[in-house]
């Protein structure tokens, strides 16, 4: 009795169509696909989503890792190559934009860090100065690229690391080890090849050093950078003033604040729904 009291109560209904629409039962897959849409927004702003875009960048952050073996004192560059390497390295700071960072490497068989990022010259001149080839044997250029790296991940800019070395790898983390690493930070590598094609020869011995130029063309391929050889003293001066100049580089852009302000902006939106368009008569 009381079941068929209710139904009768709530039998006007042209009533109702006035209220609701001509749909007194909707399906609501507006609603659905809205909170399915937030969910996922959610999901990936917490997730940590990054874009990462080729474009013109205003600014960089840059880590200049120079190779200080003993191979550097080979005598094809005038005095040798790690004093051109270092002239060309100090020529470069004029050439930067002004609202770097550079930060300074030096390796043998490990690597030494000279000068963290900083916008200070001063200091970052002072760094490559004071570079000298160190005692320690062997060439480390896996354990370079993962230190200079480490030295851009707190970075927002666009992180470049520049190394100059005559590429023999040696040592230390392999090569493929390291630009996975760049690459998971999304650094950009440019390498410069400073042997010339006949090598030189060291002081006081008959060795001769020759550049590993596979290994330095694998590097940059590899972390979305270019190669460069430089077959004299000045082509290293035109290189680093090259790269200073160019503008083309890979962005990251954190996406998860923005995901996260338009999850909010859906639920929001389902609210109003759910108290206008889509609410239900008790």
């Amino acid at each position: 009795m009381y079941t068929r009291k209710r139904a009768l109560k709530f039998a006007n209904f042209p009533a109702i169509e006035r209220v609701t629409g001509k749909k007194i039962l909707s399906k609501n897959y507006a609603l659905l696909a809205l909170r399915i849409i937030t969910l996922c927004l959610v999901i990936f702003s917490i997730s940590g989503c990054v874009l990462v875009y080729e474009g013109k960048a205003s600014n960089f952050d840059i880590v200049l890792a120079i190779d200080s073996s003993g191979s550097m004192l080979a005598e094809d560059y005038k005095p040798n190559r790690i004093e051109v390497a270092k002239e060309a390295a100090l020529s470069f700071l004029n050439y930067t934009p002004e609202n770097s960072r550079i930060g300074v490497i030096s390796f043998s068989g490990v690597p030494f860090i000279k000068q963290r990022l900083t916008s200070d010259m001063k200091a970052v001149e002072k760094a490559i100065n004071n570079i000298s080839v160190e005692p320690i044997g062997g060439t480390a250029i896996g354990s370079a690229i993962i230190t200079a790296t480490n030295l851009l991940i707190e970075s927002e800019k666009t992180r470049l690391i520049i190394l100059l070395t005559d590429g023999q790898n040696n040592v230390g983390p392999s090569i493929e080890e390291a630009i996975r690493f760049a690459n998971e930070n999304n650094v950009n590598i440019y390498t410069i090849g400073v042997a010339t094609k006949e090598g030189g020869l060291y002081p006081n011995l008959s060795f001769v050093s020759k550049l590993d130029s596979e290994t330095l063309k694998k590097i940059a391929e590899g972390t979305n950078g270019k190669y460069y050889e430089a077959k004299n003293e000045t082509a290293i001066f035109e290189i680093y003033q090259e790269i200073a100049t160019s503008t083309i580089q890979k962005i990251s852009l954190n996406l998860s604040p923005i995901l996260m302000l338009a999850a909010l902006i859906l639920l929001f939106i389902e609210w109003g729904l759910l108290n206008t368009k889509y609410r239900t008569i008790p």
